[in-house]
């Protein structure tokens, strides 16, 4: 064998190697996972107000970013304001870290740091406090599964498992009910 075949079995070789090499190491991008990571609007800086099916406010958000999830139309909320109405005009704020609206209003999660305070000059003077909670505007519920921690003057109840009617503001607790009571007279 001369030189010269060996040199060509040796180029055709490399040839082959680094094609194959090229041929497994190239980009395939993945089938519309771009398109399905993408929101197809964004709001920023808003204020948003829902109504229900009477046309009478449902509730109204106000944050610094919303985004949109175009393949199931759900809304991803940055550190939202959720205020909801009482029949006398007043909100309860619920604040978190992070908030999901589905599609059509009726369901909304809140993620981290859930804090629930009444309206300002309101008669209710309990506060809350969760790590999560999911509320149902049009049935007038809320719930959590999580610890909860409800602060009035006087008394602070903990209980895990939670449940509220926001129109009569009656709630339950589901386990693990704990109660301390301070007097005023005992500050």
């Amino acid at each position: 064998m001369s030189w010269r075949t060996t040199l060509g079995l040796v180029l055709l070789l490399a040839a082959i190697v680094s094609g194959w090499s090229a041929w497994k190491n190239r980009d395939i991008p993945e089938p519309d996972r771009a398109a399905a990571d993408r929101s197809d609007y964004v709001m920023r800086d808003f204020e948003m107000i829902a109504l229900n099916s009477q046309g009478i406010e449902a509730m109204a958000v106000r944050a610094p970013e919303m985004a949109r999830n175009p393949a199931d139309q759900t809304f991803t909320i940055t550190t939202p304001l959720f205020l909801l109405p009482e029949e006398d005009g007043r909100s309860w704020e619920l604040r978190s870290k992070t908030g999901w609206l589905s599609a059509k209003g009726e369901e909304l999660r809140l993620r981290g740091d859930v804090h629930g305070t009444p309206p300002k000059g309101s008669p209710h003077t309990m506060q809350f406090r969760t790590q999560q909670l999911n509320v149902f505007p049009d049935r007038d519920l809320a719930q959590s599964d999580d610890t909860v921690t409800i602060t009035q003057p006087g008394s602070i109840l903990t209980g895990r498992g939670f449940e509220t009617n926001l129109k009569t503001k009656a709630f339950v607790f589901k386990s693990q009910v704990k109660s301390v009571y301070a007097p005023p007279s005992a500050r």
